[in-house]
């Protein structure tokens, strides 16, 4: 931790810490009556407010101190959005453990590598996972005992896991007496881990202080804009990067919660926004891929829905497109990384911006946006000099920032700071006003003949065709200019496109040198944990392609 010089003349305010804790405590007194809706495992729908929210936390954090965690302990959990993983949020880290939130949908390995490296005491989980958590609970070494989160008659009647516990069990037999412990802002809160594309998954071990500090930042109008008179459904998972921190930054703003539970389908999610008149959220192109397709198909309109924040990978055009031109929902794109709590960037217009031509304020509302205050942000090119905010120069993208990590939980990965600097991996562009533009990941851009190619401008142009579903643009080997771009895509149902249109697609859209040299169809594009396509497994596939020579 840096020491910084005292002044002889200090401030005079109250010294309190910035707690997760003081998040739920204010919403329970400020906005106790306002509503957490969430679909549960069971199917049916629960209801009930921030008041019950936090006296069942207070409960279940009770509980937790008397099966003998202690502060620092991690406490795991592998679950959807819902109320209890909610109070878990609080429970855990309120009460000085460590929440750790588990990705479901990692390989069970890594899933056992995770758990195991955490050292984590207690695992909590849905029912949904019962066969998983059967399945690996002899590989986990250092848990001592598993919750089921569910009531006494849901529990299973037979079952291998050693120590298993029932949620509603440990909230009854809690009384509630429990006042939430102050403690130091930087003590650790929760830890979530990388989606481990290359090597096993590192943990981001995230404090009090990093994020409430984020939670403020991200509800403010330049970023999530979230307000006591939002509806706000999560579909991104609270088991991955906390949910972009909203199950901190909507009690903080006293706006309305929805959960979807597991129901992640686009017809699912769509009864549920117009059954609670939703009018926020967030999620990635995938979620928004299988919605926006559900109410076209079924030529449905959205009655409340108005702003969604779309995040994890880059929005296409087309999709933004047509959410905003003909679903009326306003598009909020936003970049971060697990690294980051996860927030960096959102994508708002300035006032100055207004008086632009519609299509001048969409290629503005394409990128990923501006720095949101608490992150710095720069650009340098292979020796670490800085580059300029001319909208064009390419360079590695870093960043710093109170929220941001200054290395991995247990060392992992060594000194990752670059004088200061986090390095993101990814490339991309800042323009003189300040907006970033993510034209790659560092490992999946493409250098041809010295140049590079940033893979998701091409995906975008693919992506724009009425025919294609999803794309991606990997560079395969080219005796020549060392790579060359290949285009993998998956067709819209029921729809057909050729080699040749496709690629006749990127005249006058793109540089010629460009364009993709070939073309490729597939049933499905293989997807990471987190919705993000696998460009690592693609190259695997495709590594003995042979490009056209013509």
């Amino acid at each position: 931790m840096t020491a910084y010089p005292t002044s002889p003349l200090m401030g005079q305010m109250m010294d309190q810490p910035l707690l997760v804790s003081s998040v739920i405590a204010f919403a329970a007194r400020h906005y106790g009556g306002n509503e957490i809706v969430s679909r549960r495992v069971e199917g049916d729908i629960h209801r009930y407010t921030y008041r019950d929210c936090e006296l069942r936390a207070r409960r279940m954090a009770q509980a937790l101190t008397g099966l003998g965690v202690q502060m620092g302990d991690r406490v795991a959990t592998l679950a959807w959005n819902g109320y209890r993983h909610m109070e878990l949020y609080y429970a855990v880290s309120g009460s000085g453990a460590v929440l750790h939130t588990i990705n479901p949908r990692l390989h069970p390995e890594q899933i056992a590598y995770i758990i195991n490296h955490a050292e984590g005491q207690y695992l909590f989980f849905d029912m949904t996972f019962l066969p998983a958590i059967e399945a690996m609970a002899r590989h986990c070494k250092t848990i001592k005992g598993y919750v089921a989160m569910c009531e006494r008659a849901h529990m299973p009647l037979e079952t291998s896991i050693p120590t298993l516990l029932c949620y509603e069990d440990l909230i009854a037999t809690s009384s509630g007496q429990y006042a939430w412990p102050q403690f130091d802002e930087r003590s650790a809160a929760s830890l979530c881990y990388t989606s481990g594309t290359t090597g096993n998954p590192k943990g981001a071990l995230y404090s009090h202080r990093s994020t409430v500090l984020h939670a403020y930042a991200s509800a403010m109008p330049n970023a999530l804009n979230v307000s006591a008179a939002d509806t706000v459904l999560p579909v991104v998972p609270m088991f991955h990067v906390n949910a972009w921190g909203l199950p901190y930054s909507v009690p903080l703003s006293g706006a309305k919660m929805v959960f979807p539970g597991p129901a992640l389908d686009g017809k699912s999610l769509y009864e549920l926004f117009e059954s609670e008149g939703v009018t926020f959220s967030a999620g990635v192109p995938t979620v928004w891929l299988g919605l926006v397709n559900h109410v076209l198909q079924n030529d449905l309109r959205f009655s409340s829905f108005r702003r969604t924040v779309i995040g994890g990978s880059a929005c296409p055009p087309a999709m933004m497109d047509t959410l905003i031109d003909q679903l009326g929902v306003e598009v909020v794109h936003a970049w971060g990384m697990t690294e980051m709590s996860p927030l960096g960037t959102a994508c708002t217009l300035m006032g100055r911006h207004k008086t632009l031509p519609a299509a001048e304020q969409r290629a503005v509302l394409r990128k990923q946006g501006h720095a949101i205050y608490g992150v710095d942000m720069k650009i340098v090119d292979d020796d670490g000099s800085e580059l300029p905010w001319d909208g064009s120069t390419y360079g590695h993208l870093l960043v710093k920032g109170p929220w941001v990590v200054s290395g991995y939980f247990r060392g992992e990965g060594g000194d990752v700071l670059q004088d200061g600097w986090f390095p993101t991996g990814d490339v991309a562009t800042i323009d003189a006003d300040g907006y970033l533009q993510i034209t790659d990941r560092s490992k999946d851009v493409i250098k041809s003949g010295g140049e590079w190619i940033g893979s998701i401008d091409l995906e975008n142009v693919a992506m724009s065709h009425p025919a294609v579903l999803q794309a991606a643009c990997i560079g395969v080997q080219h005796p020549k200019w060392s790579e060359r771009p290949l285009l993998v895509v998956v067709k819209r149902p029921g729809a057909d496109v050729t080699r040749e249109e496709l690629l006749a697609w990127f005249d006058d859209k793109v540089a010629k040198w460009w364009i993709p040299d070939d073309v490729v169809f597939t049933e499905a594009l293989p997807m990471g944990g987190t919705g993000k396509i696998q460009k690592n497994k693609l190259r695997d596939i495709y590594h003995e392609h042979r490009l056209p020579t013509a």
